[in-house]
C-alpha cells in the first residue's frame, strides 16, 4: 500500500472540469498529476491554470505511474471506454455520471474492476455534502419518525439557454433523467435506501432545440431523449417516491420533502453541497430550519473520500455500487415508461455510515 497524498488524473477538461481541478488542487490529500483531453490544447491550458504539470492525451496520463485514481469528465457516450482503459492499466476510476449508458456496461465495468483488484467510484458527490449528510443524520434518528414517502422534483426549461455545447446534454445518456436524475436518485437511495421497482411516464417536447448562448448561439440540434419524465420509485425498506424530472417547465422547482410518520423533512437542493434542512412537526404552523454540519466544498470529495479509503482500506461512499444501482434505477424508468407497467431493480447497495460531522478535506490525514 502507498503512502501519502493521492496520485490523480484528469480526463476530460470540459465545463466541469474546472470544479474539479481546483478543489483536488487544494485538497491535502490528493495531488492532481495529470490533464487530458482531445483537445491537446484545452488540456494544456487547464493544467497551466492549476499549476499541473503534465498534459496531453489519455495514454499520456494513463503512462504516469504515480496516478493512482483516473478522474473521467467525458461525455457520457465515453463514459465506459475511457473508464475501462483507466482500469486496464491499473488504475481505479472515478467517473461524472451517469456511470455508463446503460446497466450492462456498468455490470461489465465493475466485473472488470473487481477482476483487478481495482476501485470505481462514481458521480454525484453532492450528497456528501453537509445538506445531506444531514438529512441522513436527521433520518436515522427517527427526527420524523418512520419514513413513509418522498416526493422529488427538478423542473427547468433545460441548459441550452446558459451552455455554450448543450447538444450531448439531449443525447442518450443524459436529458432530465440521466443528467440530473443521478442527484435526486442517489440522495434518495442515502437517505431511503435501495430502490426496489419503478413504474413511469415519459414525454419529448419537440425534436429540436436551440442554443441560446456562446459561439454558437442560434444554432439548432436534435433532441433524442425523453425531456419529461414522470417515476413512481419504491424503497425495499417500504417507503415511495414520486418524482419528476423535466427540461420543459418555465416553472423551475428543485426540491425533495420526506413524509414521516411525526413529520416532514425539506431536502436541500441535492446539486449543491450545503442546506438549508427543514422540519415540519404534526402540530407545527411552520418550517423550521434544522442545523446543517459538515463540508461545503464541491466537487470532488467523492474522489477525495475514494482516496483516503484507498489508504485505510476502508469503504468509500460515492462507489461503483450505487452508481450501478441508480444507472439501474434510471434504465428502469425508461424502460417501465415503454413497457407500460412496474418494473424491479435488482442491483443491491452496500450499507455505508455518514461522513463524520467533523470530516474536513482541508486537513491532511495521509502524511
Amino acid at each position: 500500500m502507498r503512502n501519502g497524498p493521492v496520485g490523480v488524473a484528469i480526463v476530460g477538461a470540459g465545463v466541469i472540469s474546472s470544479h474539479y481541478l481546483r478543489h483536488l488542487s487544494e485538497f491535502p490529500d490528493t495531488r492532481v498529476l495529470g490533464v487530458a483531453d482531445l483537445d491537446t490544447g484545452r488540456a494544456a491550458a487547464a493544467a497551466r491554470e492549476y499549476g499541473v504539470p503534465v498534459s496531453g492525451d489519455v495514454d499520456t496520463v494513463l503512462a504516469l505511474p504515480e496516478v493512482e485514481i483516473v478522474v473521467n469528465l467525458t461525455i457520457p457516450a465515453a463514459h465506459a471506454s475511457v473508464a475501462m482503459a483507466a482500469l486496464r492499466a491499473g488504475k481505479h476510476v472515478y467517473g461524472e455520471k451517469p456511470l455508463t449508458l446503460d446497466l450492462a456496461e456498468g455490470e461489465k465495468l465493475l466485473a472488470e474492476a473487481h477482476t483487478r483488484g481495482l476501485w470505481v467510484g462514481n458521480a454525484p458527490d453532492t450528497f456528501l455534502g453537509a445538506g445531506i449528510q444531514s438529512a441522513v443524520r436527521a433520518l436515522r434518528t427517527g427526527l420524523i419518525g418512520t419514513p413513509i414517502a418522498a416526493t422529488a422534483m427538478m423542473q427547468n426549461l433545460g441548459p441550452e439557454s446558459w451552455h455554450p455545447s448543450p447538444e450531448f446534454l439531449y443525447q442518450r445518456g443524459a436529458g432530465p433523467l440521466f443528467d440530473i436524475g443521478p442527484y435526486y436518485l442517489t440522495a434518495l437511495v442515502a437517505m431511503l435506501g435501495p430502490a426496489s421497482q419503478v413504474a413511469a411516464t415519459t414525454r419529448r417536447t419537440g425534436t429540436h432545440r436551440v442554443i441560446g448562448s456562446g459561439p454558437k448561439a442560434g444554432t439548432s440540434f436534435e433532441v433524442e431523449v425523453p425531456t419529461h419524465v414522470t417515476a413512481l420509485i419504491d424503497f425495499a425498506e417500504g417507503p415511495t417516491a414520486s418524482s419528476t424530472f423535466s427540461f420543459d417547465s418555465p416553472l423551475r422547482r428543485t426540491m425533495i420533502e420526506i413524509t414521516g410518520t411525526e413529520g416532514t423533512l425539506s431536502v436541500p437542493d441535492p446539486n449543491t453541497f450545503a442546506g438549508p434542512l427543514l422540519i415540519r412537526g404534526a402540530r407545527d404552523d411552520e418550517w423550521r430550519e434544522l442545523p446543517v454540519e459538515g463540508t461545503t466544498a464541491g466537487r470532488g470529495l467523492g474522489v477525495l473520500d475514494m482516496a483516503r479509503s484507498l489508504r485505510s482500506g476502508t469503504s468509500h461512499r460515492a462507489s461503483g455500487a450505487l452508481a450501478l444501482h441508480v444507472l439501474e434505477t434510471m434504465t428502469a424508468i425508461i424502460e417501465s415508461a415503454e413497457r407500460g407497467r412496474f418494473l424491479p431493480v435488482r442491483t443491491e447497495v452496500p450499507p455505508t455510515d455518514p461522513l463524520p460531522e467533523a470530516w474536513d478535506p482541508y486537513a491532511s490525514t495521509l502524511n
